[in-house]
């Protein structure tokens, strides 16, 4: 069993920067592909961004592309996502979560994070 601590949500202007941290208590082969996802009020849960422990791999949500970066630190078995050039549509519930395939999707993550509050005001 893996366990996904979130943090560095809040409120923010629009323009402005947030990052988030996900730490994991392990870094196994269950937990290859690690990343976030993000719920609006009123709308679907959504991919945002992901990465893996191994090599520079990154995939970005095209909402997102240019704006957010995902990063990874082995030794800390934490993943960070800075969102920069926030938007008001960026505003949602963002959750972490991972997967032991190479893919992060929906169907296919396998630990939660408890997520955490992003609102951008403009």
């Amino acid at each position: 069993q893996v366990q996904l601590v979130e943090s560095g949500g809040g409120l923010v202007q629009a323009g402005g920067s947030l990052r988030l941290s996900c730490a994991a208590s392990a870094r196994t082969f269950s937990t290859y592909t690690m990343g976030c996802f993000r719920q609006a009020p009123w709308k679907e849960r959504e991919f945002v961004a992901s990465t893996r422990w191994s090599g520079g791999s990154t995939a970005y949500a095209d909402s997102v592309k240019g704006r957010f970066a995902i990063s990874r630190d082995n030794a800390k078995n934490t993943v960070y996502l800075q969102m920069n050039s926030l938007k008001s549509e960026d505003t949602a519930v963002y959750y972490c979560a991972s997967t032991g395939g190479i893919v992060l999707t929906t169907a296919g993550v396998n630990y939660w994070g408890q997520g955490t509050q992003v609102t951008v005001s403009s």
